[in-house]
């Protein structure tokens, strides 16, 4: 039987970097992210709804969604950005769970699902433990502006368009504190999966 993990945090937290160190240790780790881009591929359903919902300005030359257009649209008009959950969250929730299913038949010992906003779209019954990826405020609004050149404003409201890291901590079954090093970020990782009765390759 498969330990199905929920791999969670904020912008910017360093999730993408621990979803890496489990890739390293040969655990499959499915990308909520990658998994959204590929459900609005032109020619998928999603993709249909999303220009029927936001017209065709947001679309560049070949056809394909401008994720930088529809992004700006977005993060500053939560209406518009619960509408387009509506229709991403339902198509990559399938394509996700498809995965967890081959994984489980090839018995796995652990797959882990990496799912930025687990919490905010209550996604949390897909898996059976989350872990979460924290950074203070600060050091995220720091590597956020650093990381994508973004004006310090337009970072803020990339942060604030998600549930603080602070209220996630209550929800995690575990926490990673990435302030550190990476060493001491893979520590605890270890630590985590020793206490979930994970052997480590």
């Amino acid at each position: 039987m498969s330990l199905v993990i929920g791999l969670t945090g904020g912008i910017a937290s360093g999730k993408s970097t621990v979803s890496n160190m489990l890739k390293e240790m040969s655990i499959t780790v499915i990308d909520a992210d990658v998994e959204a881009r590929l459900a609005v591929m032109k020619g998928e359903p999603a993709y249909k709804k999303i220009i029927a919902e936001f017209g065709e300005g947001i679309l560049l030359e070949n056809g394909e969604i401008d994720r930088q257009k529809l992004g700006a649209i977005i993060f500053h008009q939560a209406d518009k950005r619960k509408r387009l959950n509506e229709i991403t969250h339902p198509e990559v929730r399938r394509r996700m769970l498809e995965q967890v299913e081959i994984a489980k038949r090839n018995n796995e010992e652990v797959v882990v699902l990496d799912i930025p906003l687990l919490f905010e779209s209550k996604l949390t019954a897909m898996v059976e433990k989350t872990l979460l990826v924290y950074v203070d405020i600060d050091i995220q609004l720091q590597r956020l502006v650093e990381r994508n050149n973004l004006t310090i404003t337009d970072a803020e409201a990339r942060i604030s368009s998600q549930m603080p890291l602070s209220e996630k901590i209550k929800l995690a079954d575990a926490v990673i504190n990435n302030n550190g090093t990476l060493e001491e970020t893979k520590q605890q990782l270890f630590t985590v999966l020793d206490k979930w009765g994970l052997k480590q390759k």
